[in-house]
């Protein structure tokens, strides 16, 4: 998949695989660059059961680098309140699956501590190249 910047906060871009495909895929990818999934949030389910309301396919990951975690929370407790990165698979009205994920980047400049900035380039190249292989 072509990764692009799609917001001032995310990146992704469409893929050709289905929904299905496309969450087992980015599991899958985020694993090798050493990321776990710790949550995932199927927003479709949820605004049915608690709305009644009908959507396409929406899913969001909560994927985490134990590694990067710690290393940017011991330089700032407070940043938890951006963890984990969030990877969104969602299809679009025309039936065409999209992955995007949080730019860590662009999130943890809120910080304001250069050494979390360092961190957060390495997790939005992890990322990346994720998101790449889907």
């Amino acid at each position: 998949m072509e990764v692009k910047k799609l917001s001032n906060y995310s990146l992704g871009g469409e893929t050709n695989l289905n929904f299905d495909e496309a969450v087992r895929k980015v599991t899958e990818t985020l694993k090798e660059q050493g990321f776990g999934v710790l949550t995932e949030i199927d927003a479709k389910k949820v605004l049915k059961e608690k709305l009644g309301l009908d959507r396409k396919p929406y899913k969001i990951l909560g994927a985490c680098n134990p590694h990067f975690a710690h290393k940017a929370i011991d330089m700032e407790p407070e940043l938890g309140t951006l963890l984990p990165c969030n990877v969104l698979v969602y299809e679009r009205d025309d039936g065409k699956v999209v992955v995007t994920a949080m730019d860590p980047e662009a999130a943890l400049k809120l910080v304001g501590n250069p050494s979390v900035e360092e961190i957060a380039k390495e997790v939005r190249k992890r990322i990346e190249k994720a998101l790449e292989r889907v």
